[in-house]
């Protein structure tokens, strides 16, 4: 891919002499690395967060004896970009990957690569989302693409294979057998722990049908929010759960049902349920086809506000059933860190690639810069050096993760990665830490979901961000008095000096990070030589 228009080096010189291993930290001193990542895991979904929807005891255990972090957020709300600025240290717009569809740059140095470079011990299972070799791994056994929950394909180094049962089980199970058969333990470790849920479309273990399609939940405050402060981007998306969330292909619904009663837009989840072998076939008819019935005779009766809170009910339902094998899954991989006493020694990081809307201003999805979607779970766990059941409120991102963990690693970070090592909040170090605002940029616009490209800044108080291409509007939020984000309050004459601080700061990151409105052009004209837009 030449980007050589938009004025980005790379090629970048990444110093690999600062990636040595280091002669002053022994081995058994360095710590192991457990990264695990969830899929659009919600950080609503997480009981330390919110207990409204979802016990989740196994992840609470790291915010119980670590430290859990309440403005976690992402640089772009989407899965492969998100996973690109993890891997890089880089925002979208320098390491090339600003949405699902643009390539990665496989010239791009990761910080598994420097780890492995620096003497430890690499892999990686699960979910990548993008690639089919990834960089800086001995072993690794990867999802092609999202992947599929039942009877999974996996990439592996020694070529493809087809492992019967769930996938979150799956995952885990590959996991621990790497762990306990082919560990090298006189390295440290890097294991990165990737899971595919709770991404749609939301298809739990057998073994929590029962519990969680017989469940109800609270509605969201914002449910059917009317966006009347906002401007055009909020009412445009295509993420509504009335109008967008797919009977069938969302909520499970059979193909032959959604189509008897004439709904518009059902698609088809016969390409998923078709992974189902008879035995899984049979046990999801038995829970699945009764739920559908009800609905089929209840449709025709259905107002949009009865429909909208039955489809957001089917949806938690699913939802959260996949969370529930995510978290004992989890727990499993705690447990066995436990067991081999090697928890001590480990720094044990828990996060997704970004948040999700749960029916939050009516909609499922991500990609906007409004909170459920911006913001992240994040949580973290390393003996001796966090203070256990430690909570923190300082403005952290996903682009942070490279060099917060080879610091950890005793490793020097490469020049150009832009994130900030989290170790002095780590340490209780807060003194330290100076960054008061954070950087985000959405790309994919024309595209799913049809959400507004836009850029923003956030700060623990307030919120600016800039919808532009087809438009060039502006919102503001005031985090503090209107947390879920109701009320746009650029305009107001109140406000017109906190907008002209914050147009002034987001200028002065924008400059900081090397982003412009010259490389925002240059990345449309790129969508326009691709064929995606007009």
């Amino acid at each position: 891919m030449n980007l050589k228009f938009l004025g980005l080096p790379l090629l970048f010189s990444l110093l690999w002499s600062c990636s040595e291993k280091p002669t002053q930290i022994e081995d058994k001193k360095r710590p192991n690395i457990v990264f695990i990542m969830s899929d659009d895991h919600a950080y609503q979904a997480i009981s330390a967060y919110d207990d409204k929807l979802i016990q989740t005891p196994n992840i609470d255990r790291l915010a119980h004896e670590g430290m859990l972090f309440t403005n976690a957020t992402v640089t772009n709300s989407i899965c492969a970009p998100s996973r690109a600025v993890i891997l890089t240290g880089k925002h979208s717009h320098l390491n090339g990957k600003i949405d699902n569809r643009m390539p990665f740059d496989t010239t791009n140095v990761t910080f598994p690569q420097l780890l492995q470079k620096a003497g430890y011990q690499t892999a990686m299972f699960g979910k990548l989302h993008f690639g089919n070799n990834p960089k800086g791994f001995d072993e690794f056994k990867i999802l092609p693409g999202q992947g599929d929950y039942y009877n999974p394909k996996f990439i592996t180094q020694n070529g493809d294979t087809t492992i019967t049962g769930y996938v979150t089980d799956i995952i885990t199970d590959l996991t621990l057998d790497w762990m306990e058969k082919r560990r090298d333990t006189a390295k440290p470790f890097l294991l990165m722990y990737l899971h595919k849920a709770p991404h749609r479309s939301w298809m739990p273990a057998e073994r929590h049908y029962p519990e969680f399609t017989t469940k109800s939940f609270p509605l969201p405050e914002t449910l059917f929010d009317n966006y009347e402060t906002r401007g055009t981007a909020s009412p445009t998306a295509e993420m509504g759960i009335l109008k967008h969330m797919q009977v069938s292909y969302d909520l499970k619904v059979p193909d032959s049902i959604a189509k008897t009663l004439d709904i518009k837009n059902w698609n088809q989840i016969g390409n998923r349920i078709g992974r189902l072998n008879p035995d899984q076939k049979t046990k999801w008819d038995a829970v699945y086809n009764p739920i559908a019935e009800d609905f089929a005779e209840r449709f025709p009766n259905m107002s949009d506000s009865t429909l909208t809170v039955w489809k957001y009910q089917r949806y938690m339902q699913d939802y959260l059933g996949t969370i529930a094998a995510v978290d004992e899954n989890v727990g499993r991989l705690l447990n066995y860190l436990d067991k081999k006493n090697l928890s001590e020694n480990t720094l044990v990081v828990y996060t997704s690639d970004q948040g999700f809307y749960l029916g939050e201003h009516g909609w499922f999805d991500k990609r906007f810069m409004y909170n459920e979607s911006f913001k992240t779970p994040l949580l973290i766990k390393w003996p001796n050096v966090i203070t256990p059941n430690t909570t923190e409120s300082e403005m952290v991102q996903n682009l942070d993760f490279a060099q917060t963990l080879l610091e950890a690693a005793g490793v020097t970070s490469p020049l150009d990665m832009q994130g900030e090592s989290l170790l002095p909040l780590l340490k209780g170090e807060k003194e330290t830490w100076e960054r008061d605002a954070v950087y985000y940029h959405y790309y994919e616009y024309p595209g799913e979901h049809a959400v507004k490209r836009h850029y923003g800044i956030a700060t623990q108080e307030f919120k600016l961000i800039h919808f532009y291409y087809d438009v060039d509007e502006w919102e503001l939020y005031d985090r503090l008095n209107d947390p879920n984000e109701t009320k746009n309050v650029y305009g107001q004459p109140e406000y017109a000096e906190t907008v002209k601080e914050m147009k002034s700061k987001l200028q002065e990151v924008r400059t900081k990070y090397k982003d412009s409105d010259e490389l925002s052009n240059g990345y449309i004209e790129l969508y326009k030589t691709n064929g995606w837009i007009e």
